[in-house]
């Protein structure tokens, strides 16, 4: 038999349903920013690919040529350390998800099992933020890395 839902349990409920909605958004931002991160990543990927590309076609060139080859190689050390930053930025924003997300479910366990670790929940979502800042100053510092590498452009490489 079933029995009815008492009105304290509904409202309990419902008071966690509106305290989960603000980490929602948060992880609705955090799949924002994972989109840009991923989509600068496949551009430096594509730049690297087209970078091969020329160096595979221009092979005689490039034997004779040892400041072009440099350049190129430059360039791909370049776009190396790009990548790396990018995949950190890619890391931790990762991270800030699932940190979020536990954020969440431990809500909702803390108050089906009920006990009280507000602590716990507390540190999750000082560590989701932290994890969202340096994913943001990684962010940032590809973006110096860009405009960096525009300021200074030279000749034109793939």
């Amino acid at each position: 038999m079933i029995n009815p839902l008492e009105i304290n349990t509904i409202n309990s409920v419902s008071q966690l349903i509106q305290l989960s909605v603000a980490p929602v958004f948060l992880l609705a931002g955090v799949a924002g920013l994972l989109n840009v991160f991923t989509g600068r990543l496949s551009r430096i990927i594509d730049k690297v690919d087209k970078l091969d590309k020329y160096e595979n076609e221009n092979l005689e060139l490039l034997k004779n040529s040892n400041e072009i080859h440099s350049k190129i190689e430059q360039r791909r050390k370049f776009l190396t350390m790009r990548m790396k930053n990018t995949n950190l930025a890619i890391l931790f924003c990762t991270s800030t998800g699932l940190l979020i997300a536990l954020v969440i479910v431990t809500m909702f366990l803390s108050a089906i099992f009920e006990f009280q670790d507000s602590l716990l929940i507390a540190i999750l979502f000082i560590s989701a933020m932290v994890c969202l800042i340096i994913s943001l100053f990684l962010f940032l510092r590809e973006i110096f890395y860009t405009t960096s590498f525009i300021k200074n452009k030279q000749s034109y490489i793939p």
